[in-house]
């Protein structure tokens, strides 16, 4: 078992484990739930194997299973209720801890729960897809979608714990696990060139589920992201940079209808938009541009516009973002390969030749 650490101010560190049958370890979780009560948060997709597990590993415990429907268009407000409804019902108190047992839709919602009840609650994460074990699980952002836009109502929240069993990838579809990867390669892009390098060369590896492979992709991840979120837990400086592709991304996600594309299929594209933008205003050039591309196109990713939604459709959903300052639309941009910037502001016509001549490739 791997021991990373994100370290944060007024003993709010918190520990991520990674590791092979962590989900069943009592002993591990023995020491992140001191309360009897415990809600376990999970999804439909997630198979029975999973909840079933975790419930026999804290049978000391009092354990209650909530079940949300899995997927961008089910994370709303109206699906978190589910989880309030039982914490009423049976009477849940505030020393509770709530369990998030699934993807990143859980992880966000399960979390933003227990953000809110009797105004927060014990929380831990336990991501089930890859994209959760290596991004949305770590850094306590948390929250639900709106129509008009992602990711727009929810809370800063951290875990106590981050638990990162890496048996359950044995059942992730396929198509998850490349969405997985586009967070991966967003590492290699804004701060570390190195792990890109690997990532490029060990593809094949990755794809095919091998052990070690995945296991040192999680780890460098995670990495990655506590040095990040240790620096700057709530986002007003070099956290962002984190969100390289997103302001696109999200635009393509809300556009085409949540669920339409899996978010680190949104994100794939989107950072390729980001790519060419970077390279228009003269910071990459074109080898690099095609690096990205097909780097994005090796794991599985689509790296094309969904060719429905136009450039004035990007701009309007661009402009509700949380990056945004004025009214004025902000991206990550990247200065080279492994050095991204801090938001900068764009104007509507730079977006609108790079949305309309990446549109065209």
């Amino acid at each position: 078992m791997k021991v990373l650490k994100v370290e944060l101010d007024r003993n709010r560190s918190y520990p991520i484990y990674i590791g092979s049958g962590l989900l069943a370890d009592t002993a591990l979780l023995a020491q992140h739930i001191s309360s009897q009560q415990v809600m376990i948060v999970t999804s439909d997709a997630i198979p029975d194997q999973y909840p079933a597990a975790l419930s026999a590993a804290l049978s000391s415990h009092r354990t209650e299973i909530v079940k949300l429907r899995d997927g961008e268009q089910h994370k709303t407000l109206h699906e978190l209720e589910k989880i309030f409804d039982r914490l009423l019902e049976k009477k849940f108190s505030r020393n509770a801890t709530l369990i998030a047992l699934g993807g990143g839709v859980i992880g966000d919602m399960g979390g933003f729960a227990a953000a809110c009840y009797q105004r927060g609650i014990g929380f831990v994460q336990i991501p089930t897809t890859l994209l959760a074990q290596v991004d949305s699980s770590v850094g306590g952002k948390t929250g639900v979608n709106h129509p008009l836009g992602k990711n727009m109502i929810g809370a800063f929240y951290q875990p106590k714990c981050v638990i990162i069993d890496t048996d359950v990838l044995n059942t992730l579809a396929d198509r998850q696990l490349s969405a997985g990867l586009a967070e991966v390669i967003k590492y290699g892009l804004i701060r570390d060139a190195a792990f890109l390098n690997w990532l490029e060369a060990n593809m094949p590896l990755l794809l095919a589920r091998d052990k070690q492979a995945l296991a040192y992709a999680i780890e460098r991840s995670c990495l990655n992201k506590a040095e990040v979120v240790g620096e700057d837990e709530f986002e007003s400086g070099v956290r962002a940079t984190l969100n390289l592709g997103h302001t696109f991304g999200h635009a393509i996600e809300t556009g085409c209808g949540y669920g339409h594309y899996l978010h680190g299929e949104a994100v794939a594209i989107g950072a390729c938009f980001a790519a060419d933008l970077s390279r228009r205003l003269g910071w990459l050039d074109d080898q690099d541009v095609a690096r990205i591309i097909e780097v994005f196109k090796a794991a599985g990713l689509p790296v094309l516009p969904p060719p429905e939604m136009t450039a004035d459709q990007y701009i309007e959903l661009m402009g509700v973002d949380k990056k945004n300052v004025d009214g004025k639309i902000r991206v990550i941009l990247l200065e080279a390969i492994g050095k991204a910037l801090l938001p900068m502001s764009v104007e509507p016509a730079q977006l609108q030749q790079t949305l309309k001549n990446y549109a065209d490739r």
